[in-house]
């Protein structure tokens, strides 16, 4: 059952068995486990159906950090959550283990642990006719990858998900009895017992002011790698430093995958290079795709993080028909007059750095788009030109160069981190303040494996590779990166408490009962896309959280 939390006719407390706080890719793979079991399930989504601008303004905080970073454009708070812009990239988890180079790097559980849950999350993902090994499908792409000298660097392949988690699991679960989400609640607190080791119940409330309570027998925060460390340190009626954080690491260690231009590969055929690795070519019709990613020999060697690359044909002089052409359907996207598709456009746009709305709006109006559609008419030579360029799989312009774009696997910091600002929202909590830092082995690996890329590429297609000049200095040179919106690390899990926030099981250490979900618990991040694992780990978390609840006799009945 799907419920407005904003309607009066429903009660304001409820009882459950379980308790999901977020219904994104972790708390929907969680919740939908449970469908059938007689374990009643009470999932608390702050956002609804649809994308709303007064939702998603509670995910607006501030950074304080180098590089900079806003919270507000990376994730979306609604049924389905940052999901709803999602890529589809599926790839697992490749390094667990201990690396004596990488400061705190190591997870307590092995990649076999992992591996039966990364071949359930394929199902839920969609992708199950791919067989996987550790980290990379065995899918055939449909281009073949690029031969490179394997000891620097490797093609892995990565599988797309064809579903957004929101929009294919809402009908199961507004059909399931033992299910109830309640869509625009927020979690306000959650209160802790006196003794301050188990949770007694969720406060809620919602931006009209309604307020209430959820009691449950366990609780489960998956609100992503930001909001879960917010949470725990709202939580602070009992324990004033925050749930989980008696030794202050509840929102350290955290890490994004950082991206940034690396150089420039001159070649005579740019387009063999590009193609194997253009998604945009069989957007729609194929179901994998190769990345380019360092060895382990390589990382091993150098001393570096993992990472991977991605080469950007770019084009040379685009003819003013095709130039037109694209203007004029960049327009027509624009046109979208329902808030949640306007909520998503925006926040595509800004996360990829295109043109502010009020220069997209003032082109969509009547007028804009005449004269738009003249300019195209009068540009049908070149885009004739264009469409037998196209059907005889050309790139639609002919491009003159190869823009090297690297995403990299960032060191676990302490000093990188999540804390509470001094704003508060419109629900009178604290925003958010991200401190996003870099160390000297992040500086390293972009320059060292920019180098590696760079030269290997390069000789795969007989070209000439020019480092970026922010690369050509000194390791202490200023790293022009940005994120990529996988945040991560941030209740990062170890079996010693004094090492992270929730343990092998991601139950909160010193807490009977309470977990968190999602990238949070990663104590290290890979190259690799996370969602993939969020769901891994996600359905682990369920079928642990399934053998403790379904040993109660007394199931306990929502209230109603």
């Amino acid at each position: 059952m799907i419920i407005d939390y904003r309607n009066d006719s429903f009660p304001a407390d409820v009882a459950a068995d379980l308790c999901i706080i977020g219904a994104g890719a972790a708390g929907l793979a969680i919740a939908r486990t449970f469908i059938g079991s007689p374990v009643t399930v009470c999932v608390v989504e702050s956002g609804g159906l649809q994308g709303e601008e007064q939702n998603q303004a509670l995910y607006d905080g501030s950074s304080i950090g180098f590089p900079e970073f806003d919270p507000s454009i990376s994730r979306m708070r609604v049924f389905g959550g940052t999901c709803n812009l999602w890529g589809g990239g599926c790839i697992p988890l490749g390094e667990l283990g201990p690396r004596e180079w990488v400061p705190y790097s190591g997870w307590p559980i092995s990649y076999d642990e992992l591996k039966p849950y990364y071949a359930s999350a394929r199902a839920f993902c969609r992708i199950e006719s791919h067989d996987f090994v550790e980290d990379s499908f065995l899918t055939k792409p449909s281009y073949p990858p690029l031969p490179f000298d394997n000891r620097t660097i490797v093609n892995k392949i990565f599988a797309f998900s064809p579903i957004l988690f929101g929009h294919a699991y809402r009908s199961e679960l507004e059909q399931a009895p033992n299910i109830k989400v309640l869509l625009h609640a927020n979690l306000l607190e959650l209160n802790a017992a006196s003794s301050g080791d188990s949770v007694q119940h969720a406060r809620i409330g919602s931006l009209g002011g309604r307020r209430g309570v959820v009691r449950a027998k366990h609780y489960v925060l998956a609100c992503g790698g930001i909001e879960n460390a917010r949470l725990l340190l709202l939580s602070n009626s009992v324990v004033p430093q925050g749930l989980g954080n008696e030794r202050d690491l509840v929102g350290r260690y955290f890490m994004d995958h950082p991206s940034g231009k690396l150089g420039t590969i001159h070649t005579d055929d740019p387009h063999r290079l590009a193609r194997p690795y253009d998604r945009n070519l069989g957007k729609g019709s194929v179901s994998s795709f190769p990345e380019i990613c360092l060895s382990e020999e390589a990382q091993r060697a150098h001393r570096i993080l993992n990472g991977r690359v991605r080469p950007f044909a770019v084009e040379g002089p685009v003819p003013k028909g095709i130039r037109a052409l694209r203007e004029l359907k960049s327009t027509l996207r624009a046109r979208r007059t329902d808030e949640s598709s306007s909520l998503e456009a925006r926040l595509s746009a800004r996360k990829n750095g295109e043109p502010p709305a009020g220069v997209r709006a003032a082109a969509a109006s009547p007028d804009g788009i005449m004269r738009q559609t003249l300019r195209v008419g009068w540009g049908v030579g070149d885009i004739a030109k264009a469409f037998v360029r196209k059907v005889t799989k050309q790139s639609t312009v002919k491009s003159d160069h190869i823009a090297l774009v690297g995403y990299f696997e960032q060191v676990p910091n302490p000093d990188s981190r999540i804390t509470l600002g001094e704003e508060r929202d419109a629900l009178g909590q604290p925003k958010v303040c991200v401190d996003w830092q870099l160390t000297p082995l992040d500086r390293h690996t972009y320059r060292t494996a920019a180098t590696l890329f760079g030269n290997e590429l390069a000789r795969a297609c007989n070209g000439r590779f020019q480092l970026e000049p922010w690369l050509e200095e000194d390791d202490s040179a200023v790293p022009r990166v940005f994120g990529t919106s996988h945040h991560l690390g941030t209740t990062r899990m170890a079996d010693d408490p004094g090492q992270g926030v929730v343990d092998r099981e991601c139950k909160v250490h010193g807490i009977d009962n309470l977990y968190v979900a999602g990238s949070s618990v990663f104590p290290t991040g890979g190259w690799a896309f996370p969602t993939f694992t969020i769901v891994a780990l996600s359905l682990r978390l369920a079928e642990h959280l399934r053998s403790r609840l379904e040993l109660v006799s007394l199931v306990t009945p929502f209230v109603v």
